[in-house]
């Protein structure tokens, strides 16, 4: 929120004056603060100041943009980016082994026996393929050039930033019966004249013919040290990480052998050899702990989408094409007997932390579908609520992958799928093949398919058991207690009929209303300044709020979906608060109360807004006869009937008395004005439509600030002021 001073010259804050002499900047006294500011930039910002990062840089001067961090984490992001390239070349049926080895010296060794990197010159930079892809950024062979249908690199920016990190980097390609090396120092290519990263080193381009190989031996060895001028002390490569991407790479592409090695430690070197056959069918069962509910379903299926994506032309220039693109669904499940969910989702072979669209179509579906089945089979009584996500999902273990050209990805570390057709072609596959398992179980499922129905709807069933029974809990201490607060000055009636709740701003107006109601009906009770915005909080937050307490146990009738309107122990419920900016804030807040957990109240118009005087003027007759008292609601007002009386002859009584609050009136004049049924004037407050009615409180007083400040901008330069608080 933006605040506005506006002063004469001579007021000009001394600050900025003083401020102004110690810098050397002349600023006039009537200059605004943006003057100001613009005086004070002026020429200290030039083209001079204006840098333009070349190749490599960017990397290193910003690699959280690139690892997400500069410790241990983002040191084994680097392990996967050159990890996943091998892994690339597996899925495309290239590859069949991979290496990693944890080196003594703080090296890393990663070797695969696929097809190598080129080695051969790229027509438009006249590099070689290997120091292409080692040294720029976005070069590769993942932008639908058709050497990979389906990838985990996808950005072209693995292997360079990589390259940028490392205090040395060395790789080795075996093509057509030749070792073609090449080394790096933090990105430029070079020679060193020892074996690590502590060497002489000269600048060299071009890839060099380093040995021989045998003609049927291909594949690539990429070796590097980090730069401990980029990561942190205390970074370090993690083995047990190391070894979970290793099972999972191992599971998403069967048959696929990876070596795992740690020599770190000359006295306890590890090894370990992964190799899984059965594909996510056996990840799921790995992944389960409990007892088996059925057997672990396998969904197959895929579709076709459109979108329009730059595409690398023959002549190496990008154009704009829209391309069919085919996406391969694939989905392991299994319910076990225990209430914990394991999902873990994949977009190629690249590990989605944070799920996507993918894995939002997959939820999305398998809740209809359950539903649906629990409808269809008669498992859940017409009055009973349908089961949500977290009943589906409790004891479900579940693998999600696909597999798509050039997928888009929140980001370089691909934790989140953002292809938006994904959700709708993976919700398509999911509701056929699991509704066909539910409607045409596998031989020997049936009694299974029976089984998983009836674990969700008891998982539903006690969810809502526990709710109601924390609900009642709660309502027994906060709401129901034997006794009304102690603040509550109640009416003498017993009925609710004809009775009325003042809500009251503030313990001085209490004592004057005491004095002004009617205690035959009119009962009142107090509340401390600004109650807590409900919209924002939780309902054990409420709950815990005194104030909030208090107002639905006087009330009565409970609250929520409990909510009881014959249990209500007043007629009507009348906020009474200062005709002021604060006053206005209160009744939002309470009014927000009623509507999130008293709605009957507003729909039955039983809430009113009192409507307290602004101004006392009082009027002189002529010649010292009586004076006539008339209150004003707005300075408008005022002004006329003070216009209107000085036409008349008549005389005002200097100064007009304004009202700060409901405290500064006496009991006759608060009872004359406000609480007297005879004379008073009351707002009632309704709702037209629940639902727009519930996104505008939303809107107005919920946690997200940027819609509300579109939406008061908007509204500003159209607002009648005249219509305020109407």
């Amino acid at each position: 929120m933006s605040v506005w001073v506006t002063t004469t010259p001579h007021e000009q804050p001394k600050r900025f004056r003083s401020a102004a002499s110690r810098s050397g900047e002349v600023w006039s006294e009537g200059d605004s603060v943006q003057e100001m500011a613009a005086k004070k930039t002026t020429g200290a910002y030039t083209a001079r100041d204006l840098a333009v990062l070349e190749g490599l840089d960017a990397v290193r001067k910003r690699p959280g943009m690139y690892i997400g961090s500069n410790d241990g984490r983002g040191l084994m992001h680097c392990l996967w980016e050159i990890f996943d390239n091998s892994v690339d070349e597996a899925l495309a049926g290239h590859c069949t082994r991979i290496e990693v080895v944890l080196e003594a010296g703080g090296s890393v060794l990663v070797n695969d026996n696929g097809r190598g990197i080129p080695v051969d010159k790229e027509p438009k930079t006249k590099l070689s393929g290997v120091e292409l892809v080692m040294t720029k950024l976005h070069a590769g062979g993942k932008f639908g050039g058709g050497s990979y249908t389906a990838s985990g690199g996808l950005h072209g920016v693995g292997a360079s930033v990589v390259n940028a990190l490392s205090s040395r980097l060395d790789v080795e390609v075996d093509r057509s019966g030749k070792t073609h090396g090449m080394s790096f120092r933090r990105g430029v290519p070079g020679v060193f004249d020892g074996a690590g990263p502590d060497g002489e080193f000269q600048r060299a381009k071009g890839l060099n013919v380093v040995g021989k190989a045998t003609r049927s031996r291909t594949g690539t060895r990429v070796r590097w040290w980090a730069d401990p001028q980029v990561f942190t002390k205390d970074a370090d490569y993690d083995r047990v990480t190391l070894r979970e991407r290793a099972v999972q790479s191992s599971f998403l592409v069967p048959g696929l052998s990876i070596t795992l090695r740690d020599e770190r430690d000359a006295g306890d070197i590890w090894e370990e050899t992964l190799q899984h056959k059965g594909g996510i069918t056996e990840y799921v069962e790995y992944l389960s702990e409990g007892a088996s509910v059925c057997s672990v379903i396998r969904l197959r299926g895929g579709g076709n989408f459109h979108e329009t994506v730059p595409v690398l032309d023959g002549k190496g220039h990008m154009t704009s094409r829209d391309v069919e693109r085919e996406l391969g669904v694939d989905i392991a499940l299994q319910w076990d007997e225990g209430y914990d969910a394991t999902t873990r989702s994949f977009v190629n072979v690249i590990a989605t932390s944070q799920g996507g669209t993918h894995v939002a179509g997959f939820e999305r579906a398998l809740v209809k579908v359950v539903n649906d089945q629990l409808k269809k089979a008669r498992i859940l009584k017409s009055s009973e609520a349908s089961v949500t996500k977290d009943d589906v999902i409790e004891g479900l273990t579940a693998v999600v992958t696909v597999r798509l050209a050039e997928p888009q990805f929140e980001g370089q570390t691909k934790e989140v799928l953002g292809t938006p057709a994904v959700s709708r072609i993976v919700g398509n596959v999911v509701t056929k093949e699991l509704g066909q398992w539910f409607t045409k179980p596998p031989r020997g499922e049936k009694a299974a398919a029976r089984a998983v129905l009836d674990k969700v709807a008891a998982a539903m069933r006690t969810r809502v058991a526990a709710r109601a029974h924390r609900d009642t809990q709660r309502r027994k201490s906060a709401l129901e207690t034997s006794t009304l607060p102690a603040k509550l000055v109640d009416c003498r009636r017993s009925e609710a009929e004809g009775t009325e709740l003042f809500i009251v701003e503030g313990d001085s107006a209490l004592g004057t209303a005491k004095s002004a109601r009617d205690a035959d009906f009119q009962a009142l009770l107090p509340i401390r300044g600004k109650i807590l915005n409900v919209q924002k909080a939780s309902l054990a937050d409420m709950l815990k709020n005194a104030e909030c307490a208090a107002i639905i146990q006087v009330i009565g009738g409970g609250s929520g979906r409990s909510f009881d309107m014959d249990s209500v122990r007043y007629d009507k419920i009348i906020l009474m608060s200062d005709a002021d900016v604060d006053g206005a804030h209160i009744r939002c807040l309470l009014l927000t109360l009623i509507h999130r957990y008293l709605p009957g109240l507003l729909e039955d118009g039983r809430v009113f807004a009192a409507v307290p005087p602004l101004h006392r003027i009082e009027i002189l007759g002529k010649g010292g006869k009586g004076s006539e008292v008339v209150y004003s609601y707005s300075d408008k007002e005022m002004q006329s009937i003070v216009k209107t009386a000085t036409s008349k002859g008549k005389r005002v009584k200097e100064p007009v008395q304004r009202y700060k609050g409901l405290g500064e009136m006496d009991a006759g004049q608060l009872r004359e004005t406000t609480m007297d049924p005879a004379k008073r004037t009351l707002r009632r407050m309704t709702v037209g439509d629940g639902t727009e009615s519930a996104g505008v409180f939303d809107l107005l007083m919920g946690e997200q600030v940027a819609p509300r400040k579109d939406f008061i901008i908007a509204g500003a330069r159209e607002l009648d002021i005249a219509r305020i608080d109407t």
